[in-house]
C-alpha cells in the first residue's frame, strides 16, 4: 500500500524540550488539541498531525490501514517522542508501540480501544459519506463527541470543530472508516511493554471505561484515569483536565527512566 499522506503542525515549544507528538479523532485535526497545548508545550515540544484529506493534509491517494498511519508518523517525525493520540489517533498509538517500540517512550491513549465498534457499521458510515458528505455526520456527531452542556458552555472549539469534519475530504474519511473497521489488536497488547495511559471520558458512549480498562489491564505497563465532564474528545471537552493527566503520566514515566 503507498504511504498515506499526513500533515504535520509546526512544533510550539522548547527547541531543546522533548518531543510530544499529539494524535486527532476522526474528522478533526490539529485544532482538536488547541487550548491542551499552550500547557503542554512549557514542558515539551509539541508537534500535532493530521489525517489524510484533514486539516493541512492532502487526500488520501489510496485505502490505507492504522498500520500504515503509524509508519506514515514515525517516517515524518524525527528521533524519539512520547505520543497522545485520541480515538483514531489513539489506535495509531497502539500501532506505534507495536511497530516501532524504540521510539515511543509513553503513550497516552485517549477514548481509544485496542478495537473500536464493530466493522460493519465502519462499513456503513464509509458508504454513508460517499453518498451524502461528512455533512451528513454533523447532528450525531456533536452528540458523541460532547459532554452535555459542552456547546453551549464552549461555541468556538465546539463549532470548530464540527466545521472541520465538515471541511474534511469525503473519501480520504471514507477510508480512515474502512481502516478503523480493519483494526484490533486486542489479541497483541500484551506485546505493548512501552509505558501507556489509557484514558476514558466520564460521558464518552463510543468508547467508555471498558475500552480504557482493556488497553491498561492488556498491556505490560498500564495505568488508566477517567476525566469528568468530557465526553469522546477530552481535550476539547476538559482541556485543564487533559493537560493534568498528560502531564503527571509523562512527568511520572520520564522519573521511572530517569529522564
Amino acid at each position: 500500500m503507498t504511504v498515506p499522506a499526513i500533515a504535520l503542525a509546526s512544533p510550539v515549544g522548547p527547541d531543546d524540550a522533548p518531543t510530544l507528538v499529539l494524535g486527532p479523532s476522526l474528522g478533526t485535526s490539529a485544532l482538536l488539541w488547541d487550548r491542551v497545548l499552550p500547557a503542554l508545550a512549557e514542558r515539551y515540544r509539541v508537534i500535532a498531525w493530521d489525517l489524510p484529506g484533514h486539516g493541512a493534509a492532502p487526500p488520501a491517494a489510496a485505502p490505507f490501514t492504522i498500520a500504515d498511519l503509524a509508519d506514515a508518523v514515525a517516517d515524518a517525525v524525527e528521533g524519539e517522542f512520547r505520543y497522545a493520540g485520541v480515538s483514531l489517533g489513539g489506535c495509531v498509538g497502539l500501532e506505534l508501540l507495536l511497530r516501532h517500540p524504540d521510539r515511543v517512550r509513553a503513550a497516552a491513549i485517549v477514548c481509544s480501544g485496542a478495537a473500536i465498534g464493530e466493522a460493519s457499521a465502519w462499513h456503513e458510515r464509509a458508504a454513508q459519506v460517499r453518498a451524502q458528505s461528512t455533512s451528513s455526520l454533523i447532528i450525531g456527531s456533536a452528540q458523541r463527541w460532547f459532554a452535555p452542556g459542552s456547546v453551549e458552555r464552549d461555541p468556538d472549539i465546539t463549532g470548530r470543530l464540527l466545521h472541520a469534519l465538515q471541511d474534511a475530504d469525503d473519501e480520504s474519511y471514507a477510508l480512515c472508516c474502512e481502516a478503523l473497521a480493519g483494526f484490533d489488536v486486542r489479541d497483541r497488547l500484551g506485546e505493548i511493554a512501552t509505558p501507556v495511559l489509557a484514558v476514558w471520558g466520564d460521558h464518552d458512549g463510543v468508547t467508555p471505561e471498558a475500552s480504557a480498562r482493556e488497553i491498561a489491564d492488556g498491556v505490560q505497563r498500564g495505568r488508566a484515569t477517567g476525566i469528568a465532564d468530557a465526553s469522546h474528545l477530552p481535550p476539547a471537552d476538559a482541556p485543564a483536565a487533559t493537560a493534568d493527566a498528560l502531564l503527571g503520566f509523562f512527568d511520572a514515566v520520564s522519573a521511572e527512566q530517569g529522564a
